[in-house]
């Protein structure tokens, strides 16, 4: 039998548990089980952090104007492109046509197995190409990029990711940006050499997989400049330095980052089932620092403000674990 995604019109609340005693996935206590129903009978239960009431319509909104801080959050059960459609929902809905020219860049850095979380899944970038193609976008205009920091060839991650795979599948051709013309740009005292590619495209999607205790979100883009000029860039700077002057001469790109299954500081893998969006990557790796708990902030986060940023979706308080602990 073929399964068929529907999406709930209108959900109201039909049982609701009021949770005082913390658990390890849910230290922060009190908190609300709601029992939700939408208008085809479908039940679920949800955790909230807001007292309804049994009756009330139940609906996740926007508040105020979507702008580029905004940090959008969902929790992924089954179906990773639901998720990607809500939160990119909550930021507004992306222009793509069929002439639009999309990049896209995954975390692309060991030669390992998907389930190590250390490169992004291939279902998540499946399910962004998906999301994509059915938006509008023509598959010969989305290219799936990388470069390889070290003497790993790229080629060899790729492989073994998996994601060498689905680019197959949807007859993607794989971009090795290190192969690439690159333009040089300066700001500052900063000289970067940065591919061609990124001027040459309408929308890049950053797709990083999180990492507790990294900021991973914004580390990712730093593949997008020439492996030399980066490594002569790091000699003489830190790289909260090169992100914040890099940031000034490309900033409008979405990050789209998964956090299903994310490496812990031991490299054991932590369950969170959750996705982040947002066109200001130092603001969603911060807010994901703040929902993974972690006891001492990465540098490039401290100077961020938690309470300054915009948080839509799901609330962090409904997300928080403290999975160093376990």
């Amino acid at each position: 039998m073929e399964l068929e995604r529907r999406k709930s019109e209108k959900i109201r609340v039909i049982g609701i548990s009021k949770v005082t005693i913390p658990t390890m996935f849910h230290p922060k206590v009190p908190y609300f089980v709601l029992v939700l129903e939408d208008e085809k009978g479908n039940k679920w239960v949800q955790k909230s952090v807001k007292e309804c009431k049994i009756g009330d319509e139940f609906h996740v909104t926007r508040k105020g104007n979507v702008t580029l801080e905004v940090v959008a959050i969902w929790r992924i059960k089954y179906d990773i492109l639901e998720g990607i459609e809500k939160v990119i929902e909550f930021l507004g809905e992306l222009k793509i046509d069929t002439q639009t020219k999309i990049l896209i860049l995954p975390t692309l850095i060991a030669p390992v197995h998907p389930h190590f979380a250390e490169n992004t899944s291939p279902q998540f970038l499946e399910s962004t190409i998906k999301y994509l193609e059915e938006r509008g976008a023509k598959l010969e205009n989305i290219k799936v990029s990388g470069q390889s920091f070290d003497e790993i060839p790229i080629e060899a991650s790729a492989q073994k990711s998996q994601l060498l795979k689905v680019c197959q599948g949807y007859k993607i051709m794989p971009l090795d940006l290190a192969k690439t013309n690159f333009v040089k740009k300066s700001e500052g005292d900063f000289s970067f050499e940065i591919s061609e590619e990124v001027f040459n495209s309408d929308l890049i999607i950053n797709l990083p997989i999180l990492k507790m205790g990294k900021i991973s979100a914004t580390e990712n883009i730093l593949k997008f400049l020439k492996k030399e000029n980066y490594l002569g860039l790091k000699y003489l700077y830190s790289d909260e330095e090169i992100i914040k002057n890099l940031n000034k001469i490309f900033f409008r790109y979405l990050t789209l980052a998964e956090a299903q299954s994310v490496q812990k500081p031991d490299q054991f893998v932590a369950h969170l089932g959750l996705i982040f969006a947002s066109f200001n990557s130092l603001n969603l790796d911060r807010v994901f620092a703040e929902v993974s708990m972690v006891k001492e902030l990465p540098k490039c986060l401290k100077k961020v403000k938690i309470e300054d940023i915009p948080i839509v979706g799901r609330k962090v308080e409904e997300l928080q674990y403290e999975a160093e602990k376990y």
